[in-house]
């Protein structure tokens, strides 16, 4: 995923039950006063529910964001954001995914759940 590399987004783990990734603070994503932006909190927490998504696909299908809601609860002014993504519903035509950012104490920075259709492959 060539935005997310480009964000600086790493994964450290990627199965289908969990996925687990990060993105380090840095000024260039940030809003004022070193705040992690919003956004980048937002392309963390999409980014790895995507993989998780991925992972549950049936064979030869692909994914698309069609629904994503975010809630933000502290901000991050260094360290590292983490996320862990798990999915909440593997059907055949949506997956639903939950994942849960934290900072580098283990306190919740937000929550995001999304919604992936299913494309194509063998939905069996």
């Amino acid at each position: 995923m060539p935005f997310a590399r480009t964000t600086g987004v790493q994964l450290a783990d990627a199965d289908a039950s969990l996925v687990r990734g990060s993105l380090a603070w840095a000024p260039e994503l940030c809003t004022a006063l070193g705040v992690l932006h919003g956004g980048a909190l937002m392309t963390l927490a999409d980014s790895v529910g995507a993989v998780c998504a991925f992972l549950n696909l049936p064979p030869g299908a692909t994914t698309s964001t069609v629904e994503s809601k975010t809630n933000f609860f502290r901000a991050v002014r260094s360290g590292t954001l983490h996320a862990v993504a798990r999915p909440l519903h593997t059907g055949g035509s949506i997956v639903v995914v939950q994942t849960e950012l934290s900072d580098d104490d283990g306190r919740a920075v937000g929550m995001t759940v999304q919604s992936q259709a299913v494309r194509g492959g063998d939905r069996g």
